[in-house]
């Protein structure tokens, strides 16, 4: 494009307008290919929110310099709607340049609607979501090498732990909204069985009213009933479940069988001091005798600390592991969250 540009303007000294954030990787490489001489503008305009274009072009950072009599290059990483474009090109209207020239990577021609030439572009592209290469999905992969296709459509399966009081369930509720995902919580999938009867549920009664704990197979069943429910999901968010290495792997073993898998687990981390005080809090109106008692509450750490610690190791081993800070309003540690899950939906190089 580099050269394609100078053979027709070889003769100007042309002012290329470089259209901000996503322009910037493909702008530095065309400034090291452009062997005339030139100068560079920038320009910044969003009209971005997640993957859909909001048909509103705000105009965030203006010209420094006039452009009156000049020959201007607008360098745009992308162009689908044109909403943007028509934005800038009212701004060069005013300018009285001399001539105003369109140069863009990628062009989405299914999606054009604007009755506005377009004079240089690299790549024709389908109507798809793009990553990389100084395109973003809510500011994430600009950095990547090469450029992605965003799936929609990948499933994302979480597991979501952390110490009693550090806020799961109540974050849980908010992820699967916003990623229309399914919570799978382990005590709500035993309470369910065993209210109503079913053979699991009258199985896993079996060995409790003894004392004993329930077989991995017999909760490894239930959730393969759950999933089994919902076959059309986004994904699913297993909380309570795994607690131990063999059950991360009986679980691993559980979602191959569907072709899916676990791709993230992450936790939500905050000081002991701090959960303990929510805790007690909590004990104030929630009755539970295990929420009344310090010791008890101290306990019950313990027993979290000695079995995640194998689990957190395994699932680092995959790279697969997040620690999440768990200190915060809700809304702040639901925002920390999503940030970790829209990486996950950008990282399927």
């Amino acid at each position: 494009m580099a050269s394609e540009i100078y053979s027709s303007l070889k003769d100007e000294n042309p002012v290329f307008v470089v259209v901000l954030n996503g322009a910037f990787v493909f702008a530095s490489d065309f400034a090291k290919n452009y062997p005339g001489n030139c100068e560079f503008e920038f320009v910044r305009l969003a009209s971005y929110e997640g993957t859909n274009s909001s048909g509103e072009v705000k105009q965030l950072l203006g010209l420094n310099k006039s452009l009156e009599e000049r020959t201007v290059v607008v360098l745009e990483d992308i162009i689908d709607t044109g909403n943007t474009l028509e934005e800038i090109t009212e701004i060069f209207s005013k300018e009285k340049i001399k001539q105003l020239y369109i140069a863009t990577l990628f062009f989405k021609p299914e999606v054009f609607k604007k009755e506005i030439k377009i004079d240089y572009i690299g790549l024709k592209i389908p109507n798809k979501f793009i990553v990389g290469y100084g395109l973003d999905y809510n500011g994430l992969g600009r950095n990547f090498s090469q450029v992605y296709e965003l799936n929609n459509n990948r499933m994302i399966n979480l597991v979501l732990f952390g110490k009693p009081g550090a806020g799961k369930g109540t974050q849980a509720n908010f992820l699967k909204e916003k990623y229309q995902l399914v919570h799978i919580s382990t005590g709500d999938v035993f309470r369910f069985n065993i209210k109503n009867e079913t053979e699991l549920g009258n199985l896993a009664k079996s060995y409790m009213d003894k004392g004993d704990l329930v077989p991995d197979e017999i909760t490894i069943n239930m959730l393969n009933a759950e999933v089994e429910k919902n076959p059309d999901a986004n994904g699913f968010i297993f909380d309570g479940f795994p607690r131990t290495t063999k059950q991360a792997k009986a679980l691993d073993d559980l979602l191959a069988s569907k072709n899916i898998a676990v791709n993230a687990t992450i936790a939500l981390e905050a000081n002991d001091e701090v959960l303990i005080e929510r805790l007690l809090e909590r004990g104030k109106s929630s009755g539970r005798s295990d929420d009344q008692d310090e010791g008890k509450i101290r306990n019950r750490f313990d027993e979290y600390n000695q079995k995640t610690a194998p689990l957190i190791d395994y699932y680092k081993n995959e790279e697969k592991f997040f620690s999440v800070d768990g200190i915060g309003s809700i809304e702040e540690i639901t925002e920390r969250l999503s940030d970790v899950i829209d990486g996950l939906m950008i990282s399927s190089k």
